[in-house]
């Protein structure tokens, strides 16, 4: 499975799930641009991936903002002569982010669209033109199973969003020559902290049917598939990756209280 002489933009590409996509892309070959608003870390990510003998460069934009999108593609695509997959991975969210609290109820509303939803259409639309210039054009778009767990709340109903969007955007895309997909992931391990405190409470609980939660590299080798002349007959598909986790129960509360507690931060804008 190679991506040689291929390009790829992975947005939210500075750490967690978006750093392994960027990985597993880059090791198939392709040259590999990571976006996001942390320009630090963004660097540090980038300098890592090029240590690994990966070819890549970072970007710093507002995913929620249509003229720096804009503006990134233009210089993603003078950077490395083209783009061939985007991979719409930004995006924010905690388990509890309830339809209603104490909060605006339209603020709440546009940070989660915004953040998961609007930035991946955005992104969409625009890179349309530059992923049709070349044969074999795809988008992966990443989701979540909180897609289809109510206890999710906006978080969940804007990753049901994105799923919707693939689809559409399979149809749209399809007589350009691009191929729009979508990875819906489970519990994934963005840290050993977090990985620690769920699989401490498998035996009550466990993660996945393989007892244990996936890493960000397992995620990265199903969107490398995706991306590649391997699934060149697929499209408008989500590939759900959780290691079984949707025939099993969720870990328990407990569980999710302390990943909250000691893992998780406050949403920020991708």
């Amino acid at each position: 499975m190679t991506l040689a002489d291929k390009v790829a933009l992975v947005t939210g590409g500075g750490s967690g799930v978006g750093l392994g996509v960027a990985r597993r892309l880059g090791q198939a070959g392709a040259k590999v641009a990571i976006a996001a608003r942390g320009l630090e870390r963004l660097e540090g990510a980038a300098q890592a991936l090029r240590d690994e003998g990966v070819e890549c460069r970072a970007f710093q934009v507002d995913l929620t903002e249509e003229e720096q999108i804009k503006d990134l593609l233009v210089h993603v695509s003078q950077a490395f002569g083209g783009l061939n997959t985007l991979v719409n991975n930004a995006g924010c969210g905690l388990m509890h982010s309830p339809l209603s609290d104490n909060a605006s109820t339209s603020e709440r509303w546009d940070f989660y669209h915004n953040a998961n939803l609007r930035s991946a259409y955005l992104m969409t639309s625009h890179a349309l033109p530059y992923l049709a210039a070349d044969p074999g054009g795809a988008v992966v778009n990443i989701s979540s199973t909180a897609a289809f767990q109510g206890s999710w709340g906006l978080y969940g109903v804007a990753k049901a969003g994105v799923e919707g969007l693939t689809r559409a955007f399979a149809s749209e895309a399809a007589p350009l020559g691009i191929r729009v997909n979508c990875v819906s992931p489970g519990w994934i391990a963005t840290s050993e902290q977090q990985r620690a405190v769920v699989e401490q409470d498998a035996e009550a609980a466990p993660p996945s049917l393989l007892n244990r939660m996936g890493t960000p590299e397992e995620i990265g080798n199903a969107v490398r598939f995706l991306a590649s002349d391997e699934a060149s007959f697929i499209t408008g598909q989500t590939l759900i990756v959780d290691g079984g986790m949707a025939v099993v129960d969720y870990p328990s509360q407990s569980a999710l209280n302390e990943i909250g507690r000691r893992g998780a931060s406050k949403p920020s804008k991708p």
